[in-house]
């Protein structure tokens, strides 16, 4: 049974066919939906095209989110081009190296600035930007990428873990607020996956099969195994969840050793 049939669904940070992004692109497509892509930068532009094809994208639009104007062109042309939403994936992060990996005592200003710029306050400015689509449909479902970093202190993790927290935080008011449009807000905790993302973290190897040691599901994490739970979020079985974070790490969060 397909739980998406003629449901919209803009996805962001698909980088590869590997990315968390690219597995929930897949799995929401073969429950039904039709799909829209940003991509960052015109550099981009082109591997993105050709790494979403399968999935006969209704448009693909440039989006740097850390331009105001990028962000409102993008819920324009999203409202322009199927007249309403119903899906927003948000996998979207960054911190820089040097706060990434350096003492969190020597966070820079601007390090911090940008970071919850980018992991953070995305996910409120586009929900802004892609609310007129999303009142068009009657509401829908708002998914972000969340990691457990953002509730404990992670050695190598550090300043990206704070805006995680500050994501998740903001995830809540955001429900709150968006609630009484029939929109929901809620975030996937994903355990450690190899991802493009996940390589610019500091002894990313030793992190996860620490991670694998406790589990109490055994066996590595997938980006396949984030895709299910992305599904049932965004389609109608999930209409009564909203501000919710759900951990889709084998059991990870639930245990310490």
């Amino acid at each position: 049974m397909k739980l998406l049939e003629g449901k919209k669904a803009l996805i962001t940070g698909v980088a590869n066919e590997y990315s968390i992004a690219y597995a929930i692109a897949k799995a929401l497509f073969e429950h039904g939906a039709e799909l829209a892509f940003t991509y960052q930068s015109e550099r981009l532009k082109e591997k993105i095209s050709g790494l979403i094809e399968p999935f006969k994208p209704a448009f693909i639009a440039e989006l740097d989110v850390s331009k105001d104007e990028d962000i409102a062109r993008a819920g324009q042309k999203t409202l322009t081009a199927w007249g309403r939403l119903d899906i927003f994936l948000h996998c979207l992060a960054f911190t820089p190296k040097e706060d990434l990996h350096g003492d969190f005592y020597k966070t820079s200003r601007q390090g911090f600035a940008l970071s919850n710029d980018i992991s953070s306050y995305s996910l409120i400015a586009l929900s802004n930007a892609l609310l007129p689509a999303f009142e068009a449909a009657g509401g829908g479902s708002i998914i972000y990428m969340t990691y457990i970093g953002g509730e404990y202190a992670i050695s190598t993790y550090r300043l990206a873990g704070v805006s995680k927290a500050a994501l998740e935080i903001s995830s809540k008011y955001l429900a709150q607020s968006l609630g009484g449009k029939n929109i929901r807000v809620n975030g996937i905790s994903a355990g450690p996956i190899k991802t493009l993302a996940a390589r610019g973290i500091r002894n990313f190897s030793d992190l996860q099969h620490q991670a694998e040691l406790f589990m109490p599901l055994r066996g590595e994490m997938t980006a396949a195994d984030v895709s299910g739970t992305a599904v049932y979020l965004a389609s109608d079985l999930s209409r009564a969840v909203t501000g919710e974070v759900i951990h889709v790490d084998k059991g990870f969060h639930c245990v310490r050793g």
